[in-house]
């Protein structure tokens, strides 16, 4: 007998897959939508799941599969998915049409993981608009040069501390070292309280936020399955985020919360913004609040560190840039009498062309959207018919091809800041989407963009970036992380300069 139910389940499994990879090879070669090659099953993804290539060149390789249409179908394992090439049909996904295409992938149950499922980024529906409204008047000028002194201290204290600590140091880890800046900054703006990780490497707060983020960006069963496979992750309960790192940070966010209300203190933080807007909506729960402010360490502890990362290590290969960029700062600190401002700091426009331009030469390699209502596509070549998307399809948006394509910029590879301090780039925003496009993209892209200026006109003031032995050159990305990272990591020294201004 239980030969017969074995028998009856590997019956049952394999008509089931032969049934779906029949309906992938039909759900768009079938309907005039490109296809590039797929394995059965796992789709585009095979060099990339086993660690072969990066995601970026597998996703380069997919734009390049008949350049002529306007969008290709592709899967990734069994998640069907459009790449959109076309950029008009990308601002019409991402900012004319949004109504159809205003969520995003599910990928744990909020009751389960409740700082990743209640954070804005998870959210979608009504719930996300309601939360978006409330933390969208965080983040206007006031907000922003109210929390840029807070900013500045943590910048002025770790450059100091960087330079007395690590100057004779032949290699210094910059992830590691501009995450614990990140750290502490977040630590102020977002959760309201002061620390200083360079000299207090292990403290409580950066050891549970190190090990809440141990799942993101890199390959292992478990995060394959949240990622690919959400629905079979939200049915094992499966969370990003362990129990215990939840509970430190929603134990510290309450007791802050109740420490501020019964002593009557407030401080100009992004927690206190927060309290703001649940004493007028009462629409926040602890949970929420949580959430929003994990939100800012989820971006800042990995995302924008790795952004700080690669426009250090840019600025160390390219020698007169970091120059350039040291000039405009030392011209800024001489007006400002050694005490940079909101507007002088806002002002230093090659720091932001270099900005820019390392945003373009390494964003995250893909925008993704899901469908939430049926939208049809225009044929994807002349000659072949609309493609109706289902709900439930995802929307790539291939981010890294589009910003690397010579048919936008000339010699696309070559970091040139250039094109953002002259104006040679593109105008068009729609290549330019290091941040995404339109009511979904990061809202605190100008809290992030505040955090990474700060800190290196800080460290450029005081030192030089220069390569050392272990400096990845020329540049790799690490294949087992989905976020472009320096293969072996980012390593360089530091020399204190003659004259800090």
């Amino acid at each position: 007998m239980a030969n017969l139910v074995v028998l009856a389940f590997l019956v049952a499994l394999v008509t089931y897959l032969i049934l779906k990879f029949l309906e992938m090879r039909r759900r768009f070669a079938g309907k005039g939508v490109p296809n590039p090659p797929e394995l059965p099953f796992i789709g585009v993804l095979g060099k990339n799941a086993m660690a072969q290539k990066h995601m970026v060149d597998v996703i380069a390789e997919i734009y390049g599969f008949q350049p002529e249409a306007k969008y290709v179908g592709c899967h990734f394992f069994l998640n069907p998915m459009v790449m959109i090439r076309d950029l008009d049909l990308i601002k019409s996904v991402l900012i004319k049409d949004f109504d159809y295409f205003a969520d995003r992938k599910v990928f744990v149950d909020e009751d389960t993981d409740p700082l990743f499922g209640k954070n804005l980024v998870s959210l979608n529906g009504p719930r996300w608009k309601e939360v978006r409204s409330i933390l969208t008047p965080s983040f206007t000028t006031n907000k922003m040069r109210t929390m840029f002194v807070l900013m500045s201290k943590c910048a002025d204290t770790f450059s100091r501390t960087l330079l007395q600590t690590r100057a004779e140091s032949p290699a210094i880890d910059m992830k590691d070292t501009f995450t614990r800046y990140a750290n502490d900054v977040i630590a102020s703006c977002a959760f309201g309280f002061e620390v200083d990780s360079l000299k207090d490497p292990d403290n409580e707060f950066y050891v549970n936020g190190r090990e809440s983020l141990a799942k993101f960006g890199r390959f292992s069963l478990e995060s394959f399955i949240m990622f690919f496979v959400p629905a079979l992750g939200r049915r094992l309960g499966l969370q990003l985020i362990p129990k215990k790192n939840s509970c430190y940070f929603i134990d510290l966010i309450d007791k802050t919360m109740k420490e501020r209300r019964e002593k009557g203190r407030s401080r100009p933080d992004m927690l206190q913004l927060l309290m703001d807007a649940q004493d007028k909506t009462h629409d926040l729960d602890v949970l929420d609040i949580t959430a929003q402010a994990y939100l800012f360490f989820l971006g800042g502890f990995d995302t924008v560190s790795t952004q700080m990362c690669w426009m250090a290590h840019e600025m160390a290969i390219h020698q007169d840039i970091q120059r350039r960029v040291q000039e405009e700062i030392d011209q800024m600190m001489r007006d400002c009498k050694g005490e940079p401002t909101y507007e002088a700091i806002n002002n230093l426009n090659y720091l932001d062309a270099v900005f820019s331009e390392t945003l373009r030469v390494h964003p995250l390699p893909t925008l993704n959207r899901v469908c939430a209502k049926e939208f049809v596509l225009p044929p994807a070549y002349p000659g072949a018919e609309p493609f109706v998307v289902e709900p439930g399809i995802e929307i790539v948006v291939p981010v890294h091809s589009i910003q690397h394509d010579p048919q936008y910029y000339d010699e696309p590879d070559r970091f040139d800041p250039e094109r953002f301090a002259d104006k040679r780039s593109t105008t068009s925003d729609v290549v330019t989407l290091g941040f995404g496009l339109g009511p979904r993209m990061c809202i605190g892209n100008r809290f992030a963009i505040l955090e990474t200026k700060i800190v290196l006109v800080h460290l450029l003031a005081k030192c030089n970036l220069v390569t050392c032995d272990k400096t990845c050159m020329p540049t790799r990305y690490d294949k087992r992380i989905f976020m472009p990272t320096a293969d072996g990591g980012f390593w360089l020294k530091i020399e204190p300069r003659e004259k800090s201004a």
